[in-house]
């Protein structure tokens, strides 16, 4: 074991020279101790309904216009000003006296025709389209009350909104798993290339003239890549709760991104055996990590719903036995390369 202590010493030392390692734990660093700020910015993409509310004015011209009118009174923050002419309207928008126009005109169809113009490239246009939206959703909902009589079949209900709040979506489902799993790829392309440097420089025989065999030399490496990620997480875990993020089950959380850095590790030291060009590595690398998070997030036990779950309190029994799942996967995993490796499959030719 002192062997295998004495390698990974050696890598996390060599690893405060990599810039670009670096470099991706301060943008972590920055995301997660700024996440109170930064949420606001990226809720806005993630999910721009959030910005319901925003005060926009509406210049509004047709025939239909006071029926838009009325629908807008329900949207809180729109209001619509009335035009007696389409021209009139736009001056007013091209003014800037308004944030949009709205032209609304009966169609042949018995329907009615609505053109909306919003501003272009302009760092407002998000928030006057979220509440256009909201302004046109209820003059529909307005509509299809009033024509319900005169219906020959009753149309669908529209869905129930489900009034959950988009920055609680977005941290608990999107940033706190972002968080989480970036270490796990970080850690997995950091022994990809510490072998195939190794192997490029020639050192890997040196090592190998110590008293160590080949087999501890990479458990070394793969200790070193492993430990370093729930270091990270941990720590992003503890500023999001300094910037009034709770995240509950930390240790279940940080067992599982553990298991998931050691099947990625795992699968990193057999790319980088197989195929020790650095370049051709890091590629199969990137493919095999992108295909096996992929497939393992597209199901219903995915690790990001797994994380997401442990977090907002709300993992049951099956929560729990998907993470004794990821230690068995990754253990076997890990084991498997290992055998590999201690039988001198790919040893004698490196």
């Amino acid at each position: 074991m002192g062997s295998r202590l004495t390698v990974a010493k050696r890598e996390l030392a060599g690893l405060r020279a990599e810039k670009t390692i670096l470099l991706a734990v301060g943008i972590q660093l920055f995301i997660a101790a700024f996440s109170s700020f930064l949420v606001v910015g990226l809720v806005s993409m993630y999910d721009p309904a959030g910005l319901d509310g925003a005060e926009i004015e509406i210049a509004g011209a047709g025939e239909s216009i006071d029926d838009l009118e009325r629908a807008a009174a329900d949207v809180p923050g729109a209001s619509v000003t009335p035009y007696n002419d389409v021209p009139a309207a736009r001056a007013t928008f091209e003014n800037r006296a308004a944030d949009a126009v709205v032209v609304a005109n009966p169609d042949d169809g018995g329907g009615v025709s609505v053109v909306v113009t919003a501003p272009d490239s302009s760092v407002e246009t998000t928030v006057i389209v979220v509440q256009l939206r909201e302004v046109l959703r209820s003059y529909e909902s307005n509509e299809r009350a009033d024509r319900a009589a005169f219906l020959s079949e009753t149309p669908l209900p529209l869905p129930d909104r489900t009034g959950s709040s988009p920055y609680f979506t977005f941290t608990y489902t999107v940033l706190i798993p972002l968080l989480v799993f970036l270490p796990v790829f970080v850690s997995g392309s950091i022994a990809v290339d510490s072998i195939t440097e190794e192997i490029d420089r020639g050192t890997l025989e040196l090592l190998r003239v110590a008293p160590v065999t080949l087999a501890e030399i990479v458990d070394g490496k793969a200790i070193a890549a492993v430990v370093i990620a729930p270091g990270q997480a941990l720590a992003w875990l503890l500023l999001l709760g300094a910037n009034g993020t709770p995240v509950a089950n930390v240790g279940p959380i940080l067992l599982l991104m553990t298991a998931f850095t050691t099947l990625v590790v795992g699968l990193a030291v057999a790319i980088a055996l197989v195929s020790p060009d650095r370049r051709a590595a890091q590629l199969l690398y990137s493919i095999a990590v992108l295909a096996l998070f992929g497939g393992a997030t597209a199901m219903a036990g995915g690790p990001t719903n797994t994380v997401a779950r442990l977090a907002i309190d709300s993992a049951d029994a099956a929560t729990f036995l998907t993470v004794g799942v990821y230690v068995a996967l990754a253990a076997a995993t890990y084991l498997g390369v290992r055998r590999f490796v201690s039988a001198g499959g790919l040893g004698s030719e490196i």
